[in-house]
């Protein structure tokens, strides 16, 4: 359902950050079969998880996820997500990570892996092949809180789509100063994601808002910006 990517600036030279030990953050949506999530609460869940994640304990200071946070922020800040149900789902369940939840999505998220190195209960989980839809269309975004902004020209898979609103939250985060992101996690990390006006999307890509290019691994062409993080604290 969706492959890695990575986040702004793409270039077409290799930097010291192509150089560093490459990582991968996973993350799992329970899809089963008779009730699968709508997709745009599956990609608010996953945006949602990749925030819980950075400001969980384990993984800053001395924490026991620390380490390899740091290391995988310090390359190519790559997410993969899977899908699993039944039994797949219970397996990834039992290992170390944070499920989180949404209206109906549960996505689990997990600590930085190498990219050969995935556990193989996460390593046998499907990443093509489901798509999501949404019964109904979402409800206009609330311009109060932070909107993660779809690029309208893409056509991504869902899973690919949570990988990029992942990516757009987390640069959002980067942004935001430590009371800020107090504010914004003690409050449950409140956000929407939503696909742009077309006539609006130039404007929001030339706002000077974090802004995700991906690197074109899967799916889209290199360099093209799928999703911008508004954040009312970055306006």
């Amino acid at each position: 359902m969706s492959d890695d990517s990575t986040t702004s600036p793409f270039r077409s030279e290799r930097t010291a950050r192509d150089e560093a030990p490459q990582y991968v953050l996973p993350l799992v949506v329970r899809i089963e079969r008779d009730a699968p999530p709508a997709r745009t609460d599956a990609l608010e869940t996953a945006a949602r998880a990749v925030l819980v994640m950075l400001s969980d304990g384990r993984a800053l200071g001395d924490g026991e996820w620390a380490q390899v946070v740091r290391e995988w922020q310090d390359a190519r800040i790559r997410k993969v997500v899977r899908r699993a149900r039944g039994a797949e789902w219970r397996r990834a369940e039992a290992l170390d990570g944070i499920t989180v939840t949404g209206k109906a999505a549960e996505v689990r998220v997990f600590p930085p892996v190498p990219l050969d190195g995935w556990p193989k209960e996460l390593a046998k989980l499907q990443v093509s092949g489901t798509d999501l839809d949404d019964p109904e269309p979402p409800a206009d975004a609330d311009p109060s809180a932070p909107v993660i902004w779809l690029n309208p020209g893409l056509d991504m898979s869902a899973g690919k789509a949570m990988a990029q609103v992942g990516h757009g939250a987390q640069l959002a985060w980067w942004e935001l100063s430590e009371e800020e992101r107090t504010a914004w996690r003690d409050a449950g990390f409140p956000l929407t994601v939503r696909t742009a006006d077309p006539a609006r999307w130039p404007e929001l890509t030339a706002s000077g808002l974090p802004l995700v290019r991906d690197a074109g691994f899967t799916e889209i062409a290199p360099g093209s910006c799928t999703v911008v993080a508004d954040h009312p604290a970055l306006r």
